[in-house]
């Protein structure tokens, strides 16, 4: 595991950024089941502080743990390791409506 007085890192992607400087961060990680030593995913969420709000959802993101920020957030944004891709619909903005009269 981690030594003491170190800062624990995970690395994650960006599922919601729709709290002012606060995105939810998933981080999977695989482990293998202690009897039928079939490799397993297990994910869990992290609310992480985000102060330039920089991040989008489908980001790789670093986070380090920290002192607590609020209630329920414990990590920082470190560094935005991927940039998430653009779909051909987010870019173009609010195409899909269609006048009927």
């Amino acid at each position: 595991m981690e030594k003491p007085g170190r800062r624990k890192v995970r690395q994650g992607v960006v599922v919601s950024n729709k709290m002012m400087k606060t995105v939810v961060v998933e981080v999977t990680r695989s482990i293998q089941h202690p009897r039928y030593n079939k490799t397993i995913k297990r994910s869990k969420k992290f609310k992480a502080h985000d102060e330039e709000n920089k991040c989008a959802v489908g980001d790789i993101v670093e986070i380090w743990e920290t002192r607590p920020l609020s209630k329920e957030k414990r990590w920082r944004v470190v560094k935005i390791l991927k940039k998430a891709q653009l779909t051909e619909q987010e870019g173009e903005g609010d195409d899909t409506t269609t006048n009927k009269t």
